[in-house]
This record gives C-alpha cells, structure tokens and sequence, in this order.
C-alpha cells in the first residue's frame, strides 16, 4: 500500500516542479553541504558550476545522533510537504558504524540508545510520504565484526528499525542498506537482509558512498532478490557512478557524477544518497579533508570527471 502511496506521489509531484531543481518531484535540501558552501562563498569561480550540477540536485539528507531526533525529521519532512516534494533520508546512528572503513566512527551508545533513536526518527516522519536508506553499511560491515554478541545485537537493531518505520511511518518506503555490487556474496546478503526482517518495509539499498554502475548494481540487486526467494524493491546511489568503480572507496580520483534522482530507471528510484563533494575521509584526493565535510576541489572533480 505505501510503495502504492509512493508512487502516486512522485506521479504528482513530477507534473509540478521543474525538472532542473528536483527531478521527479523529490526535495532539493536548500541547507545541503554544497548549497551552504556556495552560499558563503559567491565570489569563487567553482560556486556557479557547483551550484547548477550539484547543489540544486535533490540530494538526501543524513542524520545522525540528535537527543531531539523527532523534531527534527518531523521540520524536515514538513518543509518537503510544504513545497509538494518528496524528502530523502538516511538513518546513520548504529553504535560501532563504519566497523570496516573505520572513517565514520560512532555512533548511538548502546542498543536502547538507539531503538529510542530511531523510533523517534520514524514517528518524526509520520504519516507523511518520504524516502528513508536505513544505516549504511550497517549489513555490509558485519564481515567485519569480531564479537558473537555484536552481531546479533545489530541484526536485532535493523529488525527493530525495520519495524518501526513499518509502524510509525506508513507512508515511507524505507530500504535496509545492502552494501554493493563488490562487498559480499548476493546470498549472504539476502541471507543478513532476512535476519534484518527485510519483508517489513520496502526493500534495500545499493552503492551508497560508492561508485559501482546501475547496471553492475541492477544484476546485484536481482541475485539478492532470488536469494531472498521474493522480490523486494531497491534503490541506487547514482551520485558518483558515472564512471563506475576502480575499486577505491575512499576519495579516488576519476569518478564522475552519476544519473540525476529519477523514479524508475531499472530500480524503484535512482537516488543521490551520498553527497557529491563531501569527502569519505582522509584518503585518496583528499588526505587531509575529514569525513563529511565539504570540499569544493572533490566536488568539481565529480563534475569534470578528473
């Protein structure tokens, strides 16, 4: 019924909004990473080409750890609905995220912390329509967890997500974050996406913050689902896939941006999930930029593809 809701809403929202702020009617974030750098800094050369190919993009919005987590998706989701547009979300709060890369640390600080989290995030969002990737790499990185009890805790921690957007946001699609074309075996994902209780929401997500094809990702997506043994829907992080993957994950050079946000195009929505411009750590072409923050240099090397 809420894929149902979904649909039509993007049907909707595609007649009445121009295509160049948000394709399909999904929300362009006017407080965005690369809207605010280009705000402040009008007179530099890069700010015009950043803002046309990035910064009126809809771009999702990320949320981590806010002891007033319900307010704040609920402002989000209400300004979207105030301009007839379909917001993007990201949940990112697991305690221990980023188990793997290790550029992202943090976290909730237990399993309580975040099942208050993020049951305040889902009831944030309500009854309102909206797009929600639930904790990236929070399947993907359990290769990486050493501790028994760790891992069942976290599978517990994406089930109980799983559940609550199923209850408390009736007309999200929310899609448990399933890793990428080159990280783990189609059927052991389905396998850790069934532990999650995938079946409660909409479906799973592909290649955030990473850089594999649509195509690569579509013939990924569709060994999980015959591993699932049902289908269920995804998405794709396009933002930085134009050029496909050389196996870096972390700032590599010669990416280029991806497909702009559409509904459709071989998934249930081809999406901007990561940021374009905003650094995956102190890696790659940009060793001294941090995780999440802005770098007007990444940026312009996505547009141009260098």
């Amino acid at each position: 019924m809420r894929w149902a809701i979904l649909s039509a809403t993007l049907l909707t929202l595609a007649g009445g909004v121009p295509a160049h702020a948000a394709t399909a009617g999904f929300y362009v974030n006017p407080d965005s990473a690369p809207a605010a750098w280009v705000r402040a800094n009008p007179g530099d050369s890069r700010a015009s080409t950043i803002q046309a190919s990035i910064a009126d993009r809809p771009i999702a919005r990320w949320f981590g750890d806010d002891a007033n987590i319900g307010a704040t998706v609920g402002s989000y989701v209400g300004a979207a609905a105030s301009h007839n547009q379909l917001p993007v979300l990201v949940a990112y709060n697991l305690p221990g995220r980023d188990v793997c890369g290790g550029e992202s640390s943090g976290g909730a600080s237990g399993v309580g912390a975040y099942e208050t989290w993020i049951s305040g995030f889902a009831a944030g969002i309500g009854t309102k329509p909206a797009v929600v990737v639930i904790e990236p790499d929070g399947l993907a990185d359990i290769g990486c967890m050493t501790s028994s009890s760790d891992i069942a805790d976290r599978l517990t921690m994406l089930a109980f997500a799983a559940r609550m957007f199923h209850e408390k946001a009736s007309n999200a699609s929310a899609y448990l974050d399933a890793g990428n074309a080159g990280w783990v075996a189609a059927d052991t994902m389905a396998s850790r996406l069934k532990s999650a209780d995938v079946s409660d929401i909409r479906g799973f997500a592909l290649n955030v913050s990473n850089f594999y094809t649509t195509a690569s990702s579509i013939t990924y997506a569709n060994a999980v689902n015959a591993a699932l043994g049902h289908v269920a829907g995804f998405v794709i992080d396009t933002s930085r896939n134009g050029n496909g993957s050389n196996g870096q994950w972390c700032n590599p050079s010669g990416r280029k941006l991806g497909t702009p946000p559409q509904n459709g195009g071989g998934a249930d929505m081809l999406l901007w999930i990561k940021t374009p411009g905003v650094s995956d750590g102190k890696c790659g072409v940009a060793p001294t930029v941090a995780a999440g923050q802005f770098s007007p240099d990444l940026a312009v090397r996505l547009i141009n593809g260098t």
